[in-house]
């Protein structure tokens, strides 16, 4: 696509709009670690010094899309535990299933994990104060939002419920690095089938993650 010179706040925001969904699409197309500022402006069809006019960054543009995702992923989370966590269960069931949801709908969103796992580390860096500010305010917002949901099925977690959900988002961003593995590792796993219990099927390991979490703060009868 190619543009004329923004002169509004309306062709402005259509103009940083198209840069998220032209990232967005290169997410569904490659990891993190791959989507560069010139491939992206190349794409989007700017050149890279007005790609910067609206975002001071490659890493600007991926935490507005991480913010963008988790709320997407908030919004359908909701439906789902209503759907799938029984009401008058007790405590350890509604757990269990807490887990299971949580675990089976992030498993199924590779690019919102790959960007956790990649926040701290790397879009963190090459950002401005004030970036990191207004992305800061923003995750409280969504984390506070994850809290509610959870404490409205679980409400047996009580204040532990805030850690129990800031280190589910830890844990699938850094489980999500194992996940897919290389064809070096999977051909070293076909030549040495002892090797691979070693894999991590990322499903099951954000499961198991969740559930351990859970038994942690739960409280015991």
């Amino acid at each position: 696509m190619t543009f004329q010179r923004a002169r509004s706040e309306e062709q402005r925001e259509i103009r940083r709009r198209a840069i998220l969904d032209t990232a967005a699409a290169m997410l569904d197309e490659m990891p993190v670690a791959e989507v560069s500022l010139n491939e992206l402006s190349r794409r989007v069809g700017l050149a890279k010094s007005n790609v910067l006019r609206y975002f001071e960054s490659r890493e600007a543009v991926l935490l507005e899309l991480l913010d963008d995702f988790l709320g997407n992923w908030l919004a359908e989370l909701e439906s789902e535990l209503a759907e799938g966590i029984e009401a008058h269960a007790s405590p350890d069931v509604r757990a269990g299933q807490l887990a299971e949801i949580l675990s089976r709908s992030l498993a199924d969103r590779v690019v919102l994990c790959d960007l956790f796992g990649a926040q701290g580390g790397v879009l963190e860096h090459n950002v401005s104060v004030e970036v990191v500010k207004r992305h800061k305010r923003s995750s409280l917002t969504r984390l506070a939002a994850m809290v509610e949901l959870v404490r409205r099925h679980v409400p047996e977690l009580g204040d532990d419920a805030q850690l129990f959900c800031l280190m589910s988002l830890v844990s699938a961003g850094a489980l999500s690095a194992y996940v897919p593995p290389p064809p070096s590792l999977l051909a070293a796993y076909a030549d040495e089938p002892a090797l691979a219990v070693l894999h991590l099927d990322l499903r099951d390991a954000l499961r198991a993650s969740f559930t351990s979490t859970l038994l942690g703060v739960l409280p015991r009868a």
